[in-house]
């Protein structure tokens, strides 16, 4: 049940080390699922509730979580130091961290804290804050490890390209039951059995699909509805291999294409190429956003497009699968080869009630970007 290989992590957290002693820090706080999967191989959904991972300068590592993962550390990660604080009305998990800091020479170190981070909730940062004030202190490293695994290694690309694969198998059998009368349930069962079929994991967040005008949104719902003679069908969905995610998103035309889309198709097309010839290493991923902008607005769809145009992938947990960096206006981020990136061209007409969403994920490489999917984009007619 671990994925990854010993020289993998030892890897992995060299450079976590690394990145520490160079912000000053003597130790580390992880609350984000994804570090803790990444350092370790843990597995869980158990960050729900108070969870913390703490890294030594001297690399070291030891677990605190409640009882229900125990088991699940042991199976799934190479820690070998696991605390467990109890449930109880009275429980007090930061207390318990404090103690196990004391423990490990904590008193006064500089430690790095994973604030941004779904497990630690804003009661939960309160109770950090005062079980470990006037005992150390506390410094915001939110970004410290993220800012590493956004640069995938080769054993991390193989698990991508795994999920490519799989993103082709679901978004195959939407296509297949794409047609009118098709009723939104099935179409989404079929997605999520070519996913689990295929040996993937449970996506980070829920695959989004709608039709008419819901076809328009990029987030999931609730309510299905069946597709008319003519229509329109938005799927954003993803391959899952191991956590590390693939995304693909399309706007599938039922029966006949409108004018309209057709016009939004061209352009969302065009500024995909733009994007892919920016998305090249040395650049700043603001440079690809500003590709995508200058097509689309230039075309006069300014009002039709989103204020970002993609996202990094890598391993993530629920609720979403998007990962640091965003592709927006003005990022410095600087893309470097091992990066991958969901790229989508966002079209939303809501006067004319009519959606236009082509996204595909790329691997970058050495000279510019590679593209993960076996099916192109575009519409037929």
């Amino acid at each position: 049940m671990i994925h990854f290989e010993a020289a993998e992590f030892a890897a992995r957290k060299a450079r976590t080390l690394a990145a520490m002693a160079q912000a000053g820090l003597d130790g580390l706080l992880l609350f984000r699922q994804e570090t803790m999967y990444w350092l370790t191989g843990y597995d869980s959904f158990g960050y729900v509730f108070f969870q913390c991972l703490h890294l030594a300068a001297d690399g070291s590592m030891v677990l605190l979580t409640r009882a229900p993962d125990l088991r699940q550390a042991e199976l799934t990660s190479i820690l070998s130091d696991v605390r467990v604080w109890v449930d109880g009305e009275d429980a007090d998990p930061a207390a318990a961290l404090r103690a196990i800091l004391a423990e490990r020479g904590g008193r006064g170190a500089r430690l790095g804290v994973e604030y941004e981070a779904y497990g630690l909730t804003a009661a939960n940062g309160m109770r950090l804050a005062a079980a470990l004030e006037g005992f150390c202190t506390l410094a915001d490293a939110s970004l410290l490890v993220s800012r590493l695994r956004v640069v995938k290694s080769a054993a991390e690309i193989a698990c991508v390209r795994r999920a490519a694969v799989l993103a082709d198998d679901v978004l195959e059998a939407a296509a297949a039951q794409a047609r009118p009368g098709a009723d939104e349930g099935r179409i989404l069962a079929a997605m999520m059995g070519a996913l689990y079929a295929g040996g993937g994991d449970s996506p980070g967040n829920p695959y989004i699909i709608g039709s008419g005008r819901e076809a328009m949104l990029v987030r999931s719902h609730s309510g299905r509805r069946v597709l008319g003679a003519a229509d329109q069908l938005t799927l954003e969905f993803a391959g899952v291999w191991r956590h590390y995610h693939a995304c693909l998103m399309r706007t599938i035309p039922i029966g006949p294409l409108p004018e309209r889309q057709r016009a939004m198709q061209t352009v969302a097309l065009d500024a995909m190429a733009a994007c892919l010839e920016a998305m090249r290493p040395g650049r700043p991923l603001g440079a690809v956003f500003a590709a995508h902008a200058r097509v689309v607005d230039g075309a006069g769809m300014r009002g039709l497009r989103l204020n970002a145009c993609g996202y990094s992938l890598g391993t993530t947990f629920a609720p979403n699968w998007m990962d640091w960096p965003m592709i927006h206006a003005g990022s410095e981020v600087v893309i470097e080869p091992g990066m991958v990136f969901f790229l989508h061209m966002i079209l939303m007409d809501a006067e004319a009630g009519l959606a236009m969403m082509p996204g595909q994920t790329v691997l970058v490489g050495p000279a510019g970007c590679e593209l993960l999917s076996r099916h192109r984009l575009g519409l037929p007619g």
